[in-house]
Formats: structure tokens, C-alpha cells, sequence
């Protein structure tokens, strides 16, 4: 196997390749920021200049950052200017929902933000129909629905399963797209859609009856990290070295928070408020979401800015504190222990705080030109290989 690290050609730059996309970034950087904070004001820290931001935790993390990062990527990889909407939209609805602005222009900026993302779909679609593309399309779906019910001021235990549906969808697309490096029989494939058609019938029933719906959406979930934890492409490089063994160990990590998240859904039914609702949109939303974003962000911030990261093994203290400070919030929860649940929030923040600065030390630190991949293929430039996770 080549180094994961190696020394770049002299002719290598530090230089971005594409400055033009660092605004559209800093603005979803500034939702995490503001969702974290309002997030510990929720937990019941201290904290000062919250204003209304404790009520705004969820979406601005959600559709401020996740929406504006997410739809970066989507416009990189549709290559059309006008797909840059997307991001813009939802980082400048989260900057007025920050800069305390009503709440309807502020939403409404992020439903148009998640129409434009529909729209580079349809794109996508007319000239490549596969699975995935159209699982992460339904997933955009899923996205927009849920902001025009938070829009129209449908309470948040409603709408966060339209938005989990929207980041479940666009992750599993993900990876089912770099399974096509090895093809699952028939009936593997069939497994996945069995398990993902009953994670989305729990969200389709949210309207119809809530306990239903939130216990068919854990028993999917259960089944898709079953599923996950069995063929993803991870499974095989977990025995590899450096990089390639640091995403799958994050993938993974996160592939079990979803199947914890999806075993308190089904066990305790709907909840709109408390102790086991906090611990199961955390569960998924950081357990499993973070996680994802931990692993894959030396893959789509390079591809993103056109700036090579060197994988540093220091990368395994934030997704090491993010996940022993996620249990300790979740036995909170559970056990009824508060402080435990308060600072375990309290650690999750850091270790979303520690994972900037080590990725923005790595950018710093690193050499070379990147080269633009799919969110499943690592292409380091320097040793001129192409790993897959």
C-alpha cells in the first residue's frame, strides 16, 4: 500500500483553488456555530448574546448548516452556476434567522434553498437514473418537505423526521453509489430497499398516527444499520491503514448511533418533548450525521476548495471525544442524571469546535492540489493513487 502521507512535489501549492466558495462555507460555519450555542443554552448553560438562538438550535443546524454545506457539494458536483443558489439561500436564511429577522423570511429562504437543491436533482436525473441518485433525490425531497411544514409552523417533533429523512437519504445514496465497486447480489440489494421503504413509511405516517410512525421509523433505521454494518464497503477497509482506516471507523461509529437511535424509536414510541426525545435526535443527529461528517470532511472540504488535507492521526481525539461525550448525554437522558446529559452536551460542542481547528490546521499544514471526488473516493494527488471507503 503508498503512504498515506507523502512529501509533495516541489511544484505544489498551498494556493485555494476555488476562493470564490469559501463565503458560501463560512456562512454554514456560522449556523453550526449559532446552533451550538443555542444548543448549550438549551442544555441549560449560561451562556451570553443567546437572544432567540436556543429556539433556532435545531434548524439552523439542520438547514443552516448541514442545508448550506450539503448544497455546496451539490452544486460543485452539478457544475452549473446557478445550483450555487443553494447554499446561498439557506446560509444567508440562517444569518437572518441569526440576526434575529422574522421567522418567515428566514424559513422561506431556506425552503428555496432546498427547491434549488430539488432542481439540480431533476438535472441529475434526466441523465443518470440509478438508485442512488434517486435515493439522495428523494432525500432532497424529504428536505424541502420538512421546511415548508416548519414554515408553516408545524411544531419541530413533527418536521425533525422530514429532515432526518432528508440526512438518512443523502448519506445512504452516498454510500450505496461507492458500493457499485462491489456489486451486491440481488437479494442484498433488495434487503437495503426493504429496510429503507420501512424507515420511510415511518416518516410518511408522521401526519397519520405518531407513535406508529416513530416506531416504523426506528425499526428501519435498526434494519439499515444491520444492513450497513454488513455490506458497506467500510467493513473491508477497517483493516486498512491511515485514512482509509480512519473513515471506515468513523463510518461505522455511526452506523451503530443510528441503530441506537433507531432501538429507542422503537421502544419508546413518539415523543414530542424530554429526556428520550433529546436522546434519540442526538443519537442520530450527531451520533450518526457527525459522524458522518467527521469522516468524510478530508474528502469533501478538499473537493470543495480545491486545498489538499493531510490526514493527521490526531483526527481520532474529536471523533473519540464526540462519541464518549455522546454516550455520557444519552445515559443522561435515559438515566435521569442531568448534569451527566449537560455536560455531555457541553463535550459535544467541543469536539465539533476540536474537529474545525484540527481540519483547518490539517488545510493549513497540507500540500498540493486537490482533486474533486465523490464523497466516497479519497483521490490523494501527491502519490497519485485513488483509495476508496
Amino acid at each position: 500500500m503508498p503512504r498515506d502521507v507523502a512529501h509533495p512535489p516541489p511544484s505544489a501549492t498551498r494556493a485555494l483553488r476555488h476562493p470564490e466558495r469559501v463565503p458560501l462555507l463560512a456562512l454554514g460555519m456560522i449556523a453550526l456555530v449559532a446552533a451550538l450555542w443555542g444548543g448549550l443554552v438549551r442544555l441549560g448553560w449560561q451562556l451570553p448574546g443567546a437572544g432567540n438562538l436556543a429556539l433556532l438550535h435545531g434548524p439552523l443546524m439542520v438547514s443552516g448548516f448541514l442545508g448550506t454545506v450539503i448544497g455546496l457539494e451539490r452544486a460543485v458536483a452539478c457544475g452549473r452556476p446557478w445550483a450555487y443558489a443553494a447554499p446561498l439561500l439557506a446560509g444567508l436564511g440562517a444569518a437572518g434567522l441569526i440576526a434575529g429577522i422574522p421567522h418567515w423570511p428566514g424559513a422561506l429562504l431556506m425552503t428555496a434553498s432546498s427547491a434549488v437543491i430539488i432542481a439540480v436533482f431533476v438535472l441529475a436525473l434526466r441523465s443518470h437514473r440509478a438508485l442512488y441518485t434517486q435515493i439522495m433525490a428523494a432525500g432532497a425531497l424529504a428536505w424541502l418537505t420538512g421546511n415548508l411544514l416548519w414554515s408553516a409552523g408545524q411544531p419541530l417533533f413533527t418536521v425533525v423526521y422530514w429532515w432526518l429523512a432528508f440526512l438518512v437519504l443523502t448519506i445512504l445514496g452516498e454510500r450505496l453509489e461507492l458500493n457499485r465497486l462491489l456489486p451486491p447480489a440481488r437479494r442484498v440489494r433488495l434487503s437495503f430497499v426493504a429496510a429503507l421503504a420501512v424507515f420511510i413509511a415511518g416518516v410518511l405516517a408522521t401526519f397519520a398516527s405518531p407513535d406508529l410512525s416513530a416506531r416504523l421509523a426506528g425499526a428501519g433505521a435498526i434494519a439499515l444499520t444491520a444492513w450497513l454494518l454488513r455490506f458497506d464497503i467500510a467493513r473491508r477497509n477497517i483493516r486498512q491503514t491511515g485514512l482509509v482506516r480512519f473513515v471506515a471507523a468513523g463510518l461505522f461509529l455511526g452506523y451503530l448511533w443510528l441503530g441506537i437511535g433507531g432501538a429507542i424509536l422503537l421502544m419508546a414510541g413518539h415523543t414530542a418533548a424530554g429526556p428520550v426525545y433529546d436522546a434519540v435526535l442526538h443519537a442520530l443527529f450527531v451520533g450518526f450525521v457527525f459522524s458522518m461528517i467527521f469522516a468524510h470532511a478530508p474528502i469533501i472540504f478538499p473537493a470543495i476548495l480545491g486545498v489538499a488535507i493531510d490526514y493527521r492521526p490526531r483526527f481520532y481525539l474529536h471523533v473519540a471525544l464526540l462519541h464518549f461525550a455522546l454516550i455520557a448525554r444519552v445515559a443522561g437522558d435515559l438515566g435521569g442524571w442531568m448534569a451527566l446529559r449537560e455536560w455531555g452536551g457541553l463535550l459535544n460542542a467541543v469536539a465539533i469546535v476540536l474537529f474545525l481547528a484540527n481540519t483547518v490546521s490539517a488545510v493549513r499544514l497540507g500540500s498540493g492540489t486537490a482533486t474533486p471526488s465523490s464523497p466516497g473516493g479519497i483521490r490523494d494527488t501527491r502519490i497519485g493513487r485513488s483509495k476508496q471507503n
